[in-house]
């Protein structure tokens, strides 16, 4: 597989297919990768692969590269629509992720005061009310659910350590709304065993959750680099269309993704 690592704290601007041009910030290893998900699709590879570098950089290092990189772009008049937290893992493992947040939001306002900053995570440190409440300052938390059911989660998604759909829906409401649900479609064999995300026993109980929450918006995707696992295909755009159609219908704006 051609794995996919940032090198760098700050990373871009990258060209988005979801947020535009968008700034990276990787608060992970730089050669490897730490998550508690070990997703099937990730571009970062599988977990076990990146343990040759666990150093999480201190926030120092963050705040450093941030003050050089964003004030060299802004004195470039480089466009910047997000400042986004992705890079090599679960952004909110770090353990000084709240206080990089307040930073970033200073920063921000400072060198680009119209940019958006977002974070794409997968949900599983939201009972941390530190992790909540910094996720509630941002303009975007993007929050990851991959299927009504916790079985296909744990095929799709492999949550390292603890978890419980229940548990992260009822840590999601406490966003009344305020945030944007992020999840992939696809299909595929996973270990011998077909697997269809968009299938109705998936699909039905996803719907159903995205109807609880209420999130202000819904992005669905699918595939679009190489994967880890083999035999995973990508979904079309009509086939997401299909599913967002009741949801649309109950007033949930989606953003979909092919």
């Amino acid at each position: 597989m051609s794995t996919i690592l940032f090198h760098n704290i700050v990373f871009g601007p990258i060209k988005s297919r979801r947020l535009g041009n968008s700034l990276g910030i990787n608060l992970l290893p730089d050669k490897g990768k730490i998550c508690s998900f070990d997703c099937i699709y990730c571009e970062c590879g599988w977990n076990k692969d990146g343990k040759a570098d666990r150093a999480i950089p201190p926030k120092e290092a963050v705040f450093s590269t941030m003050d050089t990189r964003f004030a060299r772009l802004h004195a470039e008049g480089t466009p910047v629509d997000t400042i986004t937290f992705s890079g090599n893992g679960e952004p909110t493992l770090h353990p000084d992720f709240p206080e990089i947040i307040d930073y970033t939001l200073k920063m921000r306002d400072r060198y680009f005061p119209s940019a958006a900053v977002s974070v794409l995570s997968n949900a599983t440190m939201i009972h941390k009310q530190e992790v909540r409440e910094a996720l509630m300052k941002v303009t975007n938390p993007i929050l990851k659910i991959d299927s009504g059911l916790e079985e296909y989660i744990r095929l799709v998604d492999n949550p390292v350590g603890n978890y419980s759909l229940a548990d992260t829906i009822e840590h999601l409401r406490l966003f009344n709304g305020n945030f944007i649900l992020q999840t992939m479609f696809l299909k595929g064999t996973v270990g011998g065993r077909r697997i269809d995300l968009t299938s109705p026993e998936s699909v039905g109980p996803w719907r159903d959750i995205v109807l609880s929450l209420k999130p202000r918006e819904v992005m669905m995707y699918t595939i679009d680099r190489e994967t880890p696992a083999k035999d995973l295909e990508k979904v079309t755009v009509g086939e997401m269309e299909a599913i967002a159609a009741p949801l649309r219908e109950a007033g949930i704006k989606i953003q979909i993704r092919g």
